[in-house]
């Protein structure tokens, strides 16, 4: 059996830039077989939330807003950022679903938890798998958030993936992992962490 490969030792760090959202580093690492490598660049982010939301009558909760790095509007998972005042992912996700479409309660499980691209990124995306989410109130949106609330049918998300309609990869792959559990037959909740 091989050995794992040894983490690599950083010999000097540097802030290029930080922002609420954003904040990128230059290190510079010493990899186990002694090269270096001067600019290694980190994206440092806060901890992202996913929700695969569904009503009592199995209706997915999806969003639909402009993203402007694709230049097109786009069909999501309801998403965020976990904030200083969050105690947990899961709360920060309750908080964000509640925000974006209005509805909350239900059965919360952890469902994924990814990095989204682990050579360059410090952060992980927790997704969560709430069942018999229910209206409870008022959205919330931020000033700059334009978003739609859309219940589909699970064959109607499940056709947007296969077409290719679901483009942020973070929230494709737990949809994916959704749709494969129930094609061979399993409970998605049953496949949650």
């Amino acid at each position: 059996m091989q050995e794992d490969p040894k983490p690599w030792k950083v010999l000097r760090s540097e802030y290029l830039f930080r922002r609420p959202w954003l904040t990128a580093r230059k290190d510079c690492v010493q990899l186990p077989s002694g090269v270096i490598n001067e600019e290694y660049y980190v994206l440092e982010y806060p901890t992202w939330i996913k929700v695969i939301a569904l009503t009592p009558e199995g209706k997915m909760v999806m969003i639909r807003q402009y993203r402007h790095g694709l230049g097109r509007t786009c069909y999501e998972l309801v998403a965020g950022v976990m904030d200083p005042t969050d105690a947990t992912p899961e709360e920060a996700a309750r908080r964000e679903l509640m925000e974006e479409t209005g509805y909350g309660g239900g059965r919360w499980l952890p469902f994924t938890v990814l990095s989204p691209n682990a050579s360059a990124c410090n952060n992980v995306s927790h997704c969560f798998l709430a069942l018999g989410v229910t209206p409870q109130g008022d959205r919330h949106l931020e000033p700059t958030e334009d978003i739609t609330v859309h219940l589909l049918s699970e064959d109607e998300v499940h056709r947007l993936l296969v077409n290719d309609e679901i483009k942020q990869a973070l929230m494709a792959a737990p949809l994916w992992k959704y749709f494969a559990l129930r094609a061979a037959g399993q409970d998605p909740a049953q496949g949650a962490l």
